[in-house]
């Protein structure tokens, strides 16, 4: 078997043919009526007519088979496949013989001819002229075994969308989630607005950050880990309804659940409640279920690899923080004391390291992954998480905070907050969220006074959300990895 570097080359060689013929390997343009998807709606219209005036398309040489006089070649435009068929007795020899030792798979070329139905019922363009529209160097897939190499699809996501219809059809379902997303805050008046991804202070979350350093003002820089506070800022100017898509960046580890990168959407609107919040949260993800994927039943994967039947058009419960940690893990959170929450926290499982470092509220929320999380199956709203996970929320009396987490399948999707806009109540947790910074918590956030200027400026009462696009597509698509609904998950180099 020839090696990758010998095809490469015969492939190089058919190039200087091509050239020694007058024809171009890499055109600026070639003859192009119509796509592939065009022909095929309108296949008895065009057919018609195509005796009369020839049709151009162009596509992606995926099979040819045949010999001697007569040719059959699949051509692939995008999702779209067309048989074309060559015949000596049609086009000039030069013509048949440049074709025959030039085309490999994976070369795009464009097609003259006119429209027929084979004596199998195949719709079919008979090529009466052709043109070279890309020479491929390299070869493509197996086409019956695709990319066998999980890596490899990863690395090459390209191949891996042009072998695999399933692969293909995903990532234009991901695009129609995000524009159906971008509707449903459009019809409620919502603007859409774009944020930084460089920060000089990262904030709005409780994560590590990636570290960068900006040359030209000569200091050092964060990528942003969420959209919070500029958005919260903004409303500061008057604008009611806001929403932003965007990529977030948290520098921490990577499992199928979690990405480093990943894409979010916020959106913060003023004079609303966590109430309203919660009815919108399940009035776009049911209406995305019913209208756009038209199932309601979902095969989704819990963090353990686990499948497990999703049903999103059943009543979605809310239960509080609370009430999981005392049901599962008998604890209080209105009494539980730091040292007893760190003792706690090692009877479940979490590192010794960690529970020395974190917070009482990061330690809570460990508990609650372990002990609650993971046996919410169906779509479940868990509210009043403790006061000190939620420095930007507003606090209820009982040391809790006013906001709410989606759990489906034991991850969380949303994040919603009734948010605070008392400026003095604001730097009073963030001071005490940056002690604990310095006390070894690393997803402790950290005193913004830029922010809390802002809010001192006046702020309008607002509910907010957060919710993980790349999550929520993993879901309406059943895959178990998030890396599998993302075109270019970050990989290691290969050594």
């Amino acid at each position: 078997m020839a090696s990758i570097e010998e095809l490469r080359d015969a492939r190089i060689k058919k190039i200087e043919l091509l050239t020694e013929a007058g024809m171009d390997s890499y055109p600026a343009s070639v003859p192009h009526d119509y796509s592939i998807k065009e022909v095929k709606d309108s296949f008895d219209q065009l057919a018609l007519t195509s005796e009369e005036k020839n049709v151009s398309i162009v596509g992606r040489v995926i099979v040819v088979r045949g010999q001697g006089a007569i040719l059959f070649i699949v051509l692939q435009d995008g999702n779209e496949r067309l048989q074309a068929v060559l015949k000596k007795d049609i086009l000039s020899e030069d013509l048949f013989t440049l074709f025959v030792n030039t085309i490999d798979n994976g070369d795009f070329v464009s097609v003259t001819g006119s429209l027929f139905v084979t004596q199998r019922g195949e719709q079919s363009i008979l090529i009466k002229d052709w043109k070279m529209a890309t020479k491929a160097l390299l070869p493509l897939p197996d086409k019956w075994h695709g990319l066998q190499d999980v890596e490899e699809t990863y690395r090459k996501r390209y191949l891996d969308i042009l072998m695999d219809k399933e692969v293909y059809d995903r990532f234009v379902m991901r695009s129609k989630i995000v524009k159906f997303i971008r509707a449903f805050f459009d019809n409620k008046n919502f603007l859409e607005v774009e944020t930084p991804i460089l920060q000089n202070q990262a904030g709005g979350a409780m994560a590590k950050v990636f570290e960068t350093h900006h040359n030209d003002f000569d200091m050092n820089m964060v990528l942003r880990i969420a959209l919070e506070l500029e958005h919260k800022t903004i409303m500061v100017g008057g604008y009611e309804r806001i929403y932003e898509i965007g990529k977030n960046f948290r520098n921490e580890g990577s499992d199928p659940t979690h990405l480093q990168e990943f894409t979010m959407i916020e959106w913060y609107a003023a004079y609303e409640s966590l109430e309203t919040n919660m009815k919108w949260t399940e009035d776009l993800i049911k209406s995305i279920s019913i209208d756009l994927i038209k199932k309601t039943v979902f095969k989704v994967y819990d963090n353990d690899g686990n499948v497990c039947d999703v049903d999103l058009s059943c009543e979605w419960p809310r239960i509080t923080f609370k009430e999981l940690l005392k049901n599962d893990a008998g604890i209080d959170i209105e009494t539980i004391t730091l040292e007893e929450a760190r003792e706690a926290a090692l009877k479940w499982g979490v590192k010794e390291d960690e529970v020395k470092r974190l917070g009482r509220g990061n330690l809570l929320d460990k508990i609650y992954k372990k002990s609650s999380r993971g046996k919410i199956i169906n779509p479940t709203f868990v509210t009043d998480f403790p006061g000190d996970l939620k420095p930007l929320a507003q606090q209820n009396e009982n040391g809790t905070a006013k906001v709410c987490q989606l759990i489906i399948a034991g991850a969380e999707i949303t994040n919603q907050y009734a948010e605070l806009v008392n400026p003095i109540k604001q730097r009073e947790l963030l001071v005490s969220q940056s002690k604990a910074k310095e006390g070894g918590d690393e997803e402790a956030m950290d005193t913004n006074d830029d922010f809390i200027t802002a809010m001192e400026h006046g702020m309008p009462p607002m509910t907010g959300f957060g919710m993980g696009i790349d999550r929520l597509v993993s879901i309406f698509t059943e895959q178990k990895n998030l890396r599998d609904v993302v075109f270019f998950p970050i990989m290691k180099p290969r050594e």
